[in-house]
């Protein structure tokens, strides 16, 4: 799709001025853009589904987070000790069952948002909320790298005014410490969550050799992994 919105954008200047300079140029910002899509989350169009098999347990809570792209996000929160599932998803919009396709437009609002199932004798909101700020960037506003927009924004979410005051006093410690009073992070309430096409489900484990997932995913989740080692499952 960028790709052929470059070649558009530059159709006339090469037409214009058909020199060996110009061809160049064409070639390199097509090759460029081409390299983009492919190493971006939006990028994506192999779209088979495959159903899911978790049942949420009678004692599992559910803690909500956007942190860019939710390939990323749902490999890292699955790797945490205690957490029974995570499911890729869409929250903090303003329109009606959103896709892929529509919050890719930056117009409805929504971030790409996991919905974190855990148990709460095993790992507590509070260490959640941890590994939320501790695998990304919170000053980075509307996006993480590679990818940038409203719908790869940093928000925690509450259920309770209890998981309010957790995100809040992390944020205050945080600014204090480490990021000297530049976290952007949104502090909002759940509102609704939709449950993400099944495709994106488990996406990186199934995509191993998924040019994103090999180039982006797979480092960010070894990075939390050098960080946290203390709350990653066994297995992991």
């Amino acid at each position: 799709m960028y790709y052929k919105i470059v070649i558009l954008f530059l159709v006339p200047f090469v037409t214009t001025k058909t020199n060996y300079l110009s061809m160049k140029i064409l070639n390199f910002i097509a090759v460029l853009s081409l390299s983009l899509v492919l190493i971006s989350c939006f990028g994506f169009t192999n779209k088979k589904e495959i159903k899911s098999t978790f049942i949420k347990k009678e004692n599992t809570k559910v803690a909500y987070f956007a942190s860019g792209c939710f390939w990323c996000v749902e490999a890292i929160f699955e790797s945490v000790h205690g957490v029974e599932e995570a499911v890729s998803g869409y929250a903090g919009g303003h329109t009606l069952n959103p896709t892929y396709n529509t919050i890719g437009t930056g117009k409805t609002g929504h971030s790409e948002t996991v919905a974190v199932y855990y148990d709460p004798k095993k790992v507590s909101f509070k260490t959640l909320v941890t590994v939320f700020f501790g695998s990304h960037n919170p000053t980075t506003k509307n996006g993480q790298h590679p990818d940038y927009g409203t719908q790869y924004r940093s928000i925690a979410f509450y259920n309770t005014d209890e998981e309010k005051l957790i995100i809040d006093a992390a944020i205050t410690k945080l600014n204090k410490e480490v990021y000297g009073n530049k976290i952007t992070t949104e502090v909002t309430k759940l509102k609704k969550f939709y449950k993400a096409e099944e495709y994106h489900q488990d996406f990186e484990r199934r995509n191993p050799n998924q040019s994103y997932v090999k180039a982006v995913s797979v480092p960010r989740l070894n990075k939390f992994k050098i960080k946290f080692p203390h709350l990653l499952k066994k297995d992991i």
